[in-house]
């Protein structure tokens, strides 16, 4: 069983924008062409599960319009972390404060009051935990998604601190294969 991992394409949304549960919508020509890439790559039978915010129903869609034997199913767990109040605030406009409280308390502190690192974490091992049901899965998410989705795969189902979480993040429209 493998689990590939598709971020959306790049959204439409001023750069420096704190945008995590924001539902917006991706460029159009940027999804078609991650469609396009994807579906090329993707084996036979595999399941779809996709997060409901618009931006990645939208490369869902696109890539079923590629590869018609791809049907998905959104999956509430698959959604990107939930900055609260600092949801579309520039990040240079969030209080040095805050930052510095989130970064001290990584793991358990909600920034912008909603969730925590841990509680993603938790969240995605939701997800991931399923997929012993299942044969190869395709999960269309967001690059926070992914990020735990690597921890979970090295075996981490809890982090203590912000260096804890990987730094490295899946592209606008790329994947990765677990």
């Amino acid at each position: 069983m493998s689990l590939w991992l598709a971020r959306h394409a790049q959204p439409l949304v001023a750069p420096g924008i704190c945008y995590g549960a924001t539902d917006m919508a991706a460029d159009a020509q940027l999804t078609l062409q991650a469609a396009r890439a994807l579906a090329l790559e993707l084996p036979l039978g595999i399941a779809v599960r996709v997060s409901p915010l618009r931006r990645c129903q939208q490369l869902a869609e696109a890539l079923q319009a590629e590869r018609h034997d791809l049907h998905f199913t959104t999956d509430m767990r698959l959604r990107e972390m939930d900055f609260g109040l600092w949801e579309g605030v520039a990040w240079t406009d969030i209080p040095r404060a805050a930052i510095d409280a989130w970064t001290a308390d990584f793991a358990q502190h909600r920034f912008g009051g909603q969730e925590s690192a841990n509680e993603v974490l938790e969240r995605v091992a939701s997800a991931w935990d399923a997929l012993h049901a299942l044969h190869d899965t395709l999960w269309i998410a967001h690059s926070g998604i992914a990020q735990a989705a690597t921890l979970l795969h090295q075996g981490m189902r809890h982090i203590s601190r912000a260096e804890d979480w990987p730094l490295s993040k899946l592209p606008y429209g790329g994947w990765v294969r677990f």
